[in-house]
């Protein structure tokens, strides 16, 4: 019973003092990753059906992207904060691969639509 109290306690003491990276979460960009969830950058991603997924960066302004996540897989990372996927948003598109759209400013969008008009 001692031993095994003991050995609940190196184990936490070990799990405390371990670095911010894990060997299966936080993980970094270019490393092998099985779903988003993993990646520090919350985007694990894939070129084709058949290649390993590895985490990557989430899409910045006028890069590809994609709308939704069907298999925690991403073919197209999504957007970064602040920006929107200008896209296909159908659960079809997501299955058939073909979701992806454009990294937008929601605000750049905003202006294109409704300009200012001075009088």
């Amino acid at each position: 019973m001692k031993t095994t109290l003991v050995y609940l306690a190196c184990c936490i003491a070990v799990g405390i003092a371990a670095p911010e990276r894990g060997l299966f979460l936080n993980l970094k960009i270019g490393e092998l990753c099985v779903g988003s969830f993993q990646c520090k950058s919350h985007c694990c991603q894939r070129d084709t059906g058949l290649s390993l997924a590895r985490c990557a960066d989430k899409g910045a302004e006028g890069m590809s992207c994609s709308n939704h996540l069907l298999y925690n897989v991403y073919y197209k990372c999504p957007c970064e904060n602040g920006l929107k996927c200008d896209g296909d948003k159908s659960i079809i598109g997501s299955i058939t691969n073909t979701n992806f759209g454009i990294c937008k400013d929601p605000n750049g969008i905003a202006k294109v639509i409704k300009p200012n008009r001075v009088q």
